[in-house]
């Protein structure tokens, strides 16, 4: 083989490489298009580690993404829009909490479901929230032997 065709070859392998890479990548944030979403709001007290595109699971399973963060000027809370995948229905008296992953862990959106027969429709909003509890703050009050 020459020089030139070894070249070709070493190019189209990389080339390969990073097509595949912008797939992996593309499945792995939730930018594919083979899922339908439908979008809840929820408006929390803190929303400490969460951004867009952080995760939404139920059960440990990634079911969503937080689509939209903003500051509400008028309650002081964090509104959120969540994009949900079609086909995972909530009971409307369920629960978004801020779970953290561990110690060193980043946070995330968790649903805990309720047991009502009845289901949120696109644009609901979730009204049993949870913020996130900041660890400094758990570490002082236990320093500090506060009880509240």
């Amino acid at each position: 083989m020459s020089e030139n065709a070894t070249e070709v070859v070493i190019g189209g392998v990389v080339l390969a490489a990073a097509v595949a890479f912008v797939i992996y990548a593309g499945q792995a944030t939730g930018l594919s298009h083979s899922t339908g979403r439908y979008g809840l709001s929820a408006s929390f007290r803190s929303l400490e580690g969460v951004q867009v595109g952080t995760d939404v699971r139920l059960a440990g399973v990634k079911v969503g993404t937080v689509s939209e963060v903003r500051l509400n000027p008028e309650t002081y809370r964090a509104e959120t829009q969540i994009s949900f995948i079609d086909g995972i229905e909530i009971p409307d008296d369920s629960a978004a909490v801020i779970s953290s992953e561990g110690l060193l862990g980043g946070n995330f959106v968790e649903i805990l479901p309720g047991g009502s027969p009845f289901f949120y429709e696109s644009g609901d909003e979730i009204i049993d929230t949870q913020g996130a509890v900041s660890l400094i703050q758990l570490l002082l009050r236990f320093a500090a032997g506060d009880e509240s």
